[in-house]
């Protein structure tokens, strides 16, 4: 199992910090080479030609390999929100057809779809919260459900921000592909921690930003565009999208055709090197680690959290339906006021999320922040 990376990073040994899931600190590395960026920044006539070029394909590359794509495959973008904008200019949506979301997801794969469908003459159906925390099987059953409009498109988060549920994608992929509905992933909480092969899902779209558990910054993120998508047009116009609008060659708009890849995508202004890098430090930082250890090393802390808390009345999901690196846990009786900040005062650090705590450990945290967080929680409870 990976050994816990906290001295890779800049946390004090009395700060208990399990809020990957909102932030993710950087590793110390990472900020070197961010302030050794912004130097270069600073006295820009020192700056290698092929700095953009370079930066942009190492930062595409790492995300591609991280979902199993090929480079061309992923286009550079500033956040999920944007991807999803990007996708829905790209796709039909046909009046009287349905999309699915599920019940209380983030904003990001939901509110374009809500905008759109009054215009487009579309629904857009919301998954209800199952009361045993089973997305899996909530969004099938909505999936297959024949007294229901043709579904043509699934716009959901892979792990549920607030609660931790898990999404099973290869059923869902599987159950998609069925009713001949696209399927968009938006995978903040899963990509570089479970596991993800867009080859073996097939999936329309997958979008994922850096911030969180990326190790990386805010501000950057990444769309895989299924090779069916990939002659859209992008959702802003730009030099760079296009083959041939170069400053150093004349005629300036010598080739207005598109880049015949998923790079025709990416946003404007993408050319931020000093945090692209940091983009592809981190995601390469998570590869080098592997997926399946870093699974197993959180999954660990979240047992042992949820075995630490066993019998004390909180809530606690079942393992089977929840992510193994995100534990949320509810009280019978509500939150008690002031909680998470009798929490913070003692430098234990987890997230209000609609009614629960958010537990979100890192690859940074140990078995000491485990027992740190329990017996902490237990005093603030009184239990």
């Amino acid at each position: 199992m990976l050994a816990s990376q906290r001295a890779l990073f800049d946390i004090p040994r009395d700060v208990c910090y399990l809020n990957a899931a909102a932030w993710s600190p950087l590793p110390i590395k990472e900020q070197e080479a961010a302030r050794a960026a912004v130097g270069r920044k600073g006295q820009p006539w020192k700056l290698p030609a092929t700095i953009i070029t370079d930066v942009n394909e190492r930062a595409r590359a790492a995300a591609a390999r991280l979902v199993n794509a090929e480079p061309g495959d992923i286009g550079l973008i500033s956040s999920v929100a944007y991807g999803v904008a990007t996708a829905a200019k790209n796709v039909t949506i046909p009046a009287g057809s349905r999309v699915l979301t599920i019940e209380d997801d983030h904003s990001s794969p939901v509110l374009e779809w809500v905008e759109r469908a009054p215009r487009q003459g579309f629904s857009v159906e919301t998954v209800k919260r199952p009361a045993d925390g089973d997305w899996t099987a909530a969004v099938l059953a909505a999936i297959e459900r024949r007294d229901a409009a043709p579904l043509a498109m699934i716009s959901i988060s892979s792990v549920h921000w607030s609660d931790g549920g898990a999404v099973d994608l290869a059923k869902v992929s599987a159950a998609a592909k069925r009713q001949g509905s696209m399927l968009l992933i938006d995978a903040t909480h899963h990509a570089g921690i479970m596991a993800l092969d867009v080859k073996a899902l097939d999936p329309d779209f997958v979008i994922f930003p850096t911030y969180k558990w990326l190790l990386g910054p805010y501000g950057r993120a990444f769309i895989y565009v299924a090779k069916r998508h990939q002659d859209g047009v992008p959702l802003e116009q730009t030099s760079l999208g296009r083959r041939g609008v170069k400053a150093e060659v004349s005629p300036y708009f010598s080739d207005l055709r598109y880049l015949p890849d998923a790079r025709r995508y990416d946003m404007g202004e993408r050319d931020h090197f000093i945090s692209m890098e940091m983009a592809a430090i981190g995601i390469e930082t998570i590869l080098e680690w592997g997926q399946p250890a870093i699974e197993a090393r959180l999954a660990m802390l979240t047992g042992l959290i949820a075995k630490g808390l066993a019998g004390s009345g909180i809530v606690i999901p079942d393992t089977r339906v929840r992510a193994p690196h995100v534990l949320c846990i509810g009280f019978e009786s509500g939150m008690p006021p002031g909680l998470i900040e009798r929490l913070a005062a003692a430098q234990v650090y987890v997230a209000p999320r609609l009614g629960r705590i958010r537990i979100s450990p890192h690859v940074y945290n140990d078995e000491e922040d485990v027992e740190r967080f329990v017996a902490t929680l237990k005093a603030a409870v009184a239990i």
